[in-house]
């Protein structure tokens, strides 16, 4: 398979999305991260922009090894100039030089004559070759300028030593069959297009960023310009996740592929969305939220048979663990069973159907029922788990100079049974209370508290999973007195694991 060279410019055009400014500290570790991704090319950043950015770019072709170093500057002497002192230092640097070949920006942004653009793109194209062999140079809004006078100046560059043809859609204006049409024009109409690698950027501002770049390697073009979840200028930018994972789930159209080692690119997501604060939306493509979540009944119970039958790409590939089943008021029967056999119950039909009832109820109540909501359904109102041990009396001893003493009193049926214990904590000191008058030794794996109503003397609600052998179970308790919450939901978590072993004995 022929090879797509991914150029990514997360750190230089995603950094200019609004308000996603990065630091050079965090500059470097995204593209250490970048490297880790397997992109060829990292544009690192605009040196001549500010001092900060000319810094990181500087680190980061001092630090960040394999992807090739490159540096952005604008047809001027004093950024070609100022490019080459940040990657000069760089194992494989390259800069990248642009000027605008559109008559729109030619005329009323740089205010000169086409001939005298051409004679800036001559000089400065030799400038930056005096500097190192590997040149890019893009004639910005290409898609909108005249199609010989492209051609004229993408021959010219070549000629002066560009090694990278780079066809930018700056405004993202241009349409997939449009586009398709000019990279084909070009490579027919410019006589030295062979000695160069042909390149596209592509903006989002109609929402075809990623198709444009599809259709133009179609078309013959070899490398592409992304960033990291499509961030970027105004709509932002071709996505490089979508564009490598089309290719990859698509090779059988494609035929070609990338070197990037996709299980890097959902950490790659995080860690961008993170540094820039931009939150990705949970319907992206490949690293939304919601990407690999089901919870149409059809589509889950599909999935549960036969992921392939909604699913183009597995999670694994992108570096996720697993799919997601999404329980809410549109899942079936089926999706239901499998969430609970994953939480470790097995229902005969007559107590899946009235979990059935009870989970739909809730579910047009709330947008997703989480496990905690299906424990709460099976054990309270499927099971209606007798309470094997009451709590009679508790009482605590605690503080700073103190070791922490509790003593239990716990009925069960008519047994009372009473013990003290001390512990770390007035917590762990009547857990362990609790254990000898239970007779139960029990590994408390999860502990959380939170406040049911406000105030001081607010209900708090106390949860904990705990263990006994093979078996996990969830116990709650409510009181306004934390540590008896504490207690009750130690106890309800005991009576939980001593009904499901009786259960299981029937």
């Amino acid at each position: 398979m022929e090879k797509i060279y991914i150029f990514d410019t997360t750190l230089r055009d995603g950094e200019q999305s609004p308000g996603a400014s990065l630091n050079i500290k965090e500059k470097a570790e995204i593209a250490q991260q970048l490297a880790k991704l397997g992109v060829d090319i990292i544009e690192a950043g605009f040196p001549i922009s500010s001092p900060g950015d000319f810094e990181a770019v500087k680190l980061i072709a001092q630090t960040v090894e394999g992807p090739t170093i490159c540096a952005l500057a604008r047809a001027r002497t004093e950024d070609i100039k100022r490019a080459w002192e940040a990657i000069s230092v760089a194992a494989k640097p390259r800069i990248h030089t642009f000027i605008s070949a559109s008559d729109i920006h030619i005329k009323h942004q740089f205010h000169k004559t086409r001939k005298e653009v051409l004679k800036i793109v001559q000089n400065m194209v030799a400038l930056a070759k005096g500097y190192t062999e590997d040149v890019e140079f893009s004639p910005m809004d290409a898609t909108r300028a005249d199609r010989g006078y492209l051609c004229e100046m993408t021959e010219l560059a070549i000629k002066m030593g560009a090694t990278t043809i780079n066809i930018p859609d700056t405004v993202g204006y241009v349409i997939p069959e449009e586009f398709s049409r000019l990279i084909a024009y070009l490579l027919t109409n410019v006589p030295n297009i062979s000695e160069a690698r042909l390149s596209v950027h592509c903006h989002n501002d109609l929402g075809l960023a990623t198709a444009n770049s599809l259709a133009a390697i179609c078309a013959g073009v070899r490398q592409v310009e992304c960033t990291i979840n499509g961030i970027g200028e105004r709509a932002g930018n071709a996505s490089l996740e979508e564009i490598v994972m089309s290719i990859k789930t698509r090779a059988d159209f494609f035929n070609l592929k990338t070197d990037i080692d996709t299980t890097q690119i959902y950490k790659t997501s995080k860690m961008v969305s993170h540094y820039t604060g931009m939150m990705v939306q949970n319907n992206k493509a490949i690293v939304g939220a919601n990407a690999f979540a089901h919870e149409s009944g059809i589509h889950q119970d599909g999935y549960l048979k036969k992921s392939t039958t909604y699913e183009i790409m597995t999670p694994q590939s992108i570096g996720l663990k697993s799919s997601r089943i999404v329980l809410g008021k549109l899942s079936g029967r089926h999706a239901l069973k499998s969430r609970l056999k994953d939480l470790g119950y097995s229902l005969s039909d007559e107590e899946l159907d009235k979990a059935f009832v009870k989970f739909k109820n809730l579910a047009d109540k709330k947008k997703e029922v989480f496990d905690e909501d299906l424990i709460a359904i099976i054990e309270d109102e499927v099971f209606c788990i007798p309470e094997e041990f009451q709590l009679e009396y508790f009482n605590v001893t605690t503080g700073d100079q103190t070791i922490p003493m509790a003593t239990v009193r716990v009925k069960r049926g008519k047994k009372i049974a009473q013990e003290a214990a001390w512990g770390n904590g007035p917590v762990e000191a009547i857990y362990n209370a609790i254990d000898k008058t239970t007779g139960m030794k029990c590994k408390l794996l999860d502990y959380s508290l939170r406040a049911l109503t406000v105030d001081r003397d607010a209900v708090g609600e106390v949860t904990v999973r705990i263990t006994s052998g093979k078996r996990e179970v969830t116990g709650r308790g409510i009181s306004t007195d934390v540590i008896e919450a504490s207690a009750k939901a130690y106890l309800n978590g005991i009576n939980k694991m001593i009904y499901e072993r009786k259960r299981k004995k029937r």
